[in-house]
């Protein structure tokens, strides 16, 4: 970027924490430091439970100026929250209606019967409502994260699912989501509306934000963030997102220096 970002923004699973888990106290650290000096964002397709289980309550204690500096979106934008020192304010939640959620649990579980994706040994449920997206995690919310990675490798399967149910529910939005999942939203719904989002918010413009995610590829779940023209920073796991941020934050400007 010519100019230092305004804002940055992160996927979560796979790029701030392994999938489903509590970030690392290292990355805890980063996530204030750079709160320190610009504002944050995470969006994922997770719900604000998890966002809360694997970073709120997991980071430092700071100040109430940095701490509103933090924005949460989860299931792709779909809800907006801010934290402060007394908790999380809801922005906005666009919930789908009871139809849509009916069809699209039916759509995907019929396919993923059908495909012979639905599997017999699960931990967790393996459909979630999670009020403003459906998330089918074939091994369940709390497979370990090992077998998860080993369950589709090179995304085929989540590809094939995605496929068959967006032709059973032509008016949601279906995507790929994390190493074993499949998401449904309101048509239109995906991390590059997230951002759109963030920007009318925040009135920060896209041209003046970073994203850093996993899944940048032409499949992955953070390439509509590419596709509308927003800076992007690739990375491959936390650690690689701890290594760009150590780097990254020195060469921000301070809040006496903006």
């Amino acid at each position: 970027m010519a100019t230092p970002p305004r804002l940055v923004a992160f996927d979560l699973d796979d790029t701030l924490a392994p999938s489903k888990s509590a970030i690392d106290p290292r990355m805890g650290d980063l996530l204030v430091a750079l709160a320190e000096r610009v504002e944050v964002a995470i969006i994922s397709g997770g719900q604000l439970a998890q966002f809360t289980m694997q970073v709120v309550d997991r980071l430092p204690e700071t100040s109430a100026d940095t701490l509103s500096r933090l924005h949460l979106l989860p299931t792709c934008g779909t809800q907006y929250y801010r934290l402060n020192t007394d908790g999380i304010d809801t922005i906005y939640a666009h919930s789908l209606t009871d139809d849509e959620k009916q069809r699209a649990l039916a759509a995907v579980e019929d396919e993923a019967k059908r495909l012979g994706l639905w599997e017999s040994e699960t931990w967790g449920d393996i459909l979630e409502d999670r009020g403003s997206q459906i998330t089918f995690s074939a091994l369940g919310q709390q497979a370990p994260v090992d077998v998860k990675m080993a369950w589709d490798p090179t995304g085929e399967k989540k590809n094939r699912l995605r496929e068959a149910v967006a032709a059973r529910v032509p008016d949601l939005e279906v995507r790929s989501g994390g190493s074993t999942s499949v998401d449904i939203t309101a048509r239109g719904i995906d991390k590059a509306y997230g951002m759109r989002q963030l920007a009318e918010q925040t009135g920060i413009p896209l041209d003046d934000m970073l994203f850093v995610g996993d899944r940048l590829d032409p499949d992955g779940n953070d390439y509509p963030v590419l596709a509308i023209g927003v800076t992007c920073q690739a990375v491959e796991g936390w650690e690689d997102t701890a290594e760009f941020l150590e780097a990254f934050i020195p060469t921000l400007p301070t809040p006496s220096e903006r």
